[in-house]
């Protein structure tokens, strides 16, 4: 009991100690700016005049004032002023760094010079040459010590602030990956930080192992695991500018099966010059914890059908439309015709466009236009086209998001099949000379409307591109984009910084993955290959799991997979079953023979069965009555006729049955 109550009462003490410094502390630090310059100024001539005083005793051998008082303050301000020249005191000294040191070392060795001049010409009372070495050797000291005292004291008193916050407030220990500059760039950043601590640095350098950078111990990197765990570690901050993606691809299947956030730095080619902050952090790229590798585009196939042409982009406010806008405009087109029904995205994405083009020079003789049409006009389109001189055309206008399709069948085939031979007869006949049709995976042997619409949207221009045109018309097929409407990848994100459970259709549900700006410079190099009619196929790297994709986002947003296994988790993934028309396993190309290499490695191209124009043109003809009637039973007949592999879905079948019946109670 005694020992207990004395370690009370010791503790007590110490913590009256630390209130009574943290005030102390306080209120120096809220006093003005100007009389903290001040505080510091006086008490470093105080320090120069004893520094001073010293060197000259040690000189002698023995204390006294051997020059007079007029000359021992002449000297002993002379460090002072220059500290003040170079700005010295125009810094925070809690946020003196070591490197500030060196201005006053350079300082000081022109003040030693500065002062044997002086000693020569006898000005003052002659003073020993030696002295003004002890002296300013001493008086550096000083400096970097007092200055280093500070700024430990207030870091060591705000540390303890923290610790008694810690329960309070979002307060995370965070492990640095990288011991190099950006590193301590990052650590220098986080000391003043209220949300991380810092409890240690990881790298893959076997000679910085053991060693200690700014306090904090340097770990190896098989270790990264049981560090985690041991030290309780929310976060892992990436401070690798230069690092590759598929080393960062080893570092998080580490760390997978783990709930732990993980962010990096950008890259160098972001950072520039540019001080690492705490703000530079960004949460790991989706794309990194998929098994895909990416290639250097190719600049002369970027160029070769935007570069100083006038160039329009169909479904400009879309997710492929707007990317496809900012990829074009950086290869400076002429012109730049934004074509788009919906008013909203095109507003947005002309802005964004305009505002690029204010900041960057380079843009600023490039025409932006934005224009609102239906692609079923055709007459507007005419005009468009000829009214810009139209060169090159990517038509990116589609209804993509399969269950809405499903339900709206006739919508959806009149706006991506008849929409699609309306551009491209338009494109035609205003002798554009290159029209590139976005299509996807799901047009192969489709199980729903809105890809059988878009494989005949793909026959269309297949039949339009063996009509005798100057016009070279070509397609490009890929699969799911990370990021765009109606991604899984916005709808986990959502679900889980709202608490949701993550809703997956089914557990062996896999999908293709690329992003936005990789699908579009991929589009626009495929759309440059062409010759008339192909049918390009991006290589989109192995399929992905879609229940492994939402419990990797789980685990990197810091949570636990609540299941059987782990009740007390946090975020549960719920299967809701396949929705109507929805595959588990979406393909790239019809048949595994019909597909052959091209220049690109990533993409590729499918030789695949077209039709006589005319007779797909006797389906789109028909459309506009066949919708009046809602006859969906036609329409999947036209489907199974011309579209490989197609196979019906009941969900429309009832649809049709509910509008017949409604119009029998008409």
């Amino acid at each position: 009991m005694f020992i207990k109550s004395e370690a009370k009462n010791a503790s007590q003490s110490s913590d009256a100690k630390v209130g009574w410094l943290q005030h102390m502390a306080e209120y120096f630090l809220s006093l003005p700016r100007s009389v903290k310059r001040g505080i510091l100024l006086t008490t470093d001539m105080v320090m120069s005049l004893v520094c001073l005083f010293l060197a000259l005793s040690l000189r002698y051998g023995y204390l006294g004032n051997h020059i007079g008082l007029p000359a021992l303050f002449f000297y002993a301000v002379i460090p002072i002023v220059g500290l003040y020249v170079i700005g010295f005191y125009r810094g925070v000294a809690r946020g003196f760094f070591d490197a500030v040191m060196a201005s006053v070392s350079q300082l000081f060795f022109l003040l030693i010079i500065f002062y044997e001049v002086i000693i020569s010409f006898a000005v003052f009372p002659a003073m020993p040459r030696s002295a003004p070495i002890i002296f300013l050797f001493l008086f550096f000291i000083w400096l970097w010590n007092s200055r280093l005292t500070i700024r430990e004291f207030l870091t060591r008193l705000q540390g303890k602030s923290q610790q008694r916050a810690k329960h309070t407030e979002g307060y995370d220990n965070v492990v640095i990956y990288g011991a190099g500059e950006a590193g301590r760039d990052l650590l220098e950043g986080l000391r003043n930080s209220h949300k991380y601590n810092v409890v240690a640095y990881i790298d893959d350098d076997p000679q910085l192992t053991g060693a200690y950078l700014l306090d904090k111990k340097i770990y190896p990197a098989d270790e990264l695991v049981s560090l985690v765990e041991s030290l309780d570690i929310a976060q892992v901050f990436l401070a690798i500018p230069s690092i590759s993606r598929a080393q960062k691809r080893h570092i998080i299947d580490k760390l997978s099966g783990i709930a732990i956030k993980i962010k990096e730095l950008p890259s160098l080619e972001e950072i520039a010059d540019e001080k690492v902050t705490v703000s530079s952090m960004r949460k790991v790229d989706i794309l990194d914890v998929l098994d895909r590798q990416t290639v250097e585009p190719d600049a002369f196939l970027l160029l070769k059908n935007i570069s100083d042409k006038c160039v329009l982009v169909t479904g400009a406010g879309g997710s492929i439309g707007s990317e496809l806008c900012r990829q074009v405009i950086k290869n400076k087109p002429k012109y730049l015709v934004l074509y788009e029904l919906s008013e909203f995205a095109l507003y947005s994405i002309h802005q964004e466009l305009t505002i690029k083009q204010a900041n960057t020079p380079a843009y600023q003789q490039i025409k932006i236009v934005a224009i609102i049409g239906n692609v079923t006009n055709e007459s507007n389109l005419l005009r468009i086209f000829n009214l810009y001189n139209i060169q090159t055309v990517y038509h990116a206008a589609a209804y993509k998001h399969v269950p809405l399709v499903e339900h709206n069948p006739f919508e959806g085939v009149i706006n991506n099949s008849k929409g699609t031979y309306h551009c491209a007869r338009a494109a035609i006949a205003a002798n554009v000379e290159t029209f590139v049709l976005i299509s996807t995976d799901k047009a192969v042997r489709p199980t729903n409307i809105m890809g059988a619409s878009k494989r005949l949207a793909e026959l269309v221009c297949q039949g339009l591109s063996q009509t005798d045109s100057r016009t070279c018309i070509s397609m490009v097929r890929f699969g799911n984009v990370l990021g765009s409407s109606g991604s899984v990848v916005p709808l986990f994100t959502k679900q889980i910084e709202q608490g949701k459970p993550i809703t997956v259709t089914h557990p062996d549900v896999t999908r293709y993955f690329m992003t936005i700006p990789e699908a579009a410079n991929l589009v626009i190099q495929a759309g440059a290959m062409a010759s008339g009619g192909e049918v390009f196929v991006l290589d989109m790297g192995e399929p992905v799991k879609i229940v492994d994709l939402a419990h990797r986002m789980i685990h990197l947003s810091g949570h636990e997979v609540k299941d059987d296994k782990h009740p007390d988790g946090d975020i549960e993934i719920v299967f809701t079953g396949l929705r109507s028309g929805e595959k588990l396993y979406e393909e790239l190309i019809i048949g595994e023979d019909n597909v052959q290499d091209t220049a690109h490695p990533l993409i590729m191209q499918a030789i695949e069965h077209s039709f006589p124009l005319n007779e797909l043109e006797a389906v789109l003809f028909e459309l506009t009555e066949k919708q009046r009637q809602f006859d969906v039973t036609w329409l999947k007949q036209q489907f199974k006729q011309f579209v490989d592999g197609y196979q019906s879905d009941t969900a429309t079948d009832t649809l049709k049955s509910i509008a017949t019946l409604n119009n029998t109670n008409a």
